[in-house]
């Protein structure tokens, strides 16, 4: 069993604990700015691909005492780092927070890379490269005045990044916000959804998927966990194929409820109908240009 941290935005918390539990999660509680759960390889691997409100999961590392720049250099290259990835991948530091003797995150990342470069020579290894673009895998340090806890980000890019969106309108609603408005709205699986205003479709798409039983990140090529030294492939492989197929059985189903999308600008329209085809939901949709108020819907059952 591993202990884990899922992030998410502030006042999500509560809906996140009910969807990690309910896709297995054991002991979730409950923190500021997300939830703390164990999963064993298997449910690890289930939270990163099926859940919507999640921002990023982090697999704790070290938690220390900082009360300088040097605290900070020790608690790093005090760590196994060898037991996380190798000196070939090419990593990044996202350093979060500041304190009294930290005062900015760039100082902050610099030391936590010091610190790992440093281990691996220490080692007689070969410093591993920095990549601030695509990097195989990402430290997450989280400085909280005197505390700082380093994380191993499994999940790569944030998790709102499903890949289906090509283009957006002025004020895109982002995909993890959108879920939780579904999922706060009362609207329940298998019955039509109407909105008015839908912009590039955020918020259809998410709750289509949600009924076609489409997991979030079934598309996703790239995972902060792909150069992980535990990597569990053959238990990452299993869950991948059940989505796939429960994705593919779903398309079969006669007479699913549709998603009805409505906006006044006829070119957002068009990136709901691109995005809606990309994420696998374009037959379930039906999208009108037009005025919210001389809307007139007739559903389909």
């Amino acid at each position: 069993m591993k202990q884990l941290f899922a992030t998410t935005a502030r006042g999500f918390e509560e809906l996140l604990k009910s969807e990690l539990t309910e896709l297995g999660a054991q002991d979730a509680k409950v923190a500021q700015g997300g939830v703390h759960y164990w999963a064993d390889d298997e449910t690890l691997y289930r939270t990163l691909l099926w859940s919507r409100l999640s921002s990023r999961i982090l697999l704790p590392i070290v938690q220390a005492k900082v009360f300088s720049d040097l605290d900070l250099y020790s608690a790093v290259v005090g760590v196994n780092w060898l037991d996380y990835f190798d000196e070939k991948v090419h990593f990044f530091v996202d350093f979060n927070g500041t304190n009294q003797e930290i005062r900015h995150t760039q100082f902050g990342a610099m030391r936590v890379k010091d610190g790992i470069v440093d281990y691996f020579e220490r080692h007689g290894r070969a410093r591993p490269n920095v990549d601030k673009e695509q990097p195989d895998i990402r430290i997450h340090a989280y400085l909280n005045r005197d505390e700082v806890v380093l994380s191993l980000d499994l999940s790569g890019d944030a998790l709102h990044m499903r890949g289906y969106r090509e283009d957006t309108g002025k004020a895109p609603l982002r995909e993890t916000l959108a879920a939780a408005i579904v999922l706060r709205s009362g609207w329940q699986k298998g019955t039509p959804l109407v909105d008015p205003m839908c912009g590039s479709g955020t918020l259809l798409i998410e709750a289509a998927q949600m009924e076609a039983q489409i997991a979030p990140q079934l598309y996703r090529l790239h995972w902060g966990f792909d150069f992980w030294q535990a990597h569990n492939q053959a238990a990452w492989e299993k869950l991948k194929e059940e989505a796939l197929a429960l994705a593919e059985a779903e398309k079969q189903r006669e007479n699913p409820p549709h998603f009805y999308g409505f906006d006044l600008d006829h070119r957002v329209l068009q990136k709901a109908k691109q995005n809606a085809k990309n994420a696998g939901v374009a037959h379930l949709m039906q999208w009108q240009q037009g005025d919210v108020v001389a809307i007139k819907i007739q559903v389909r059952t």
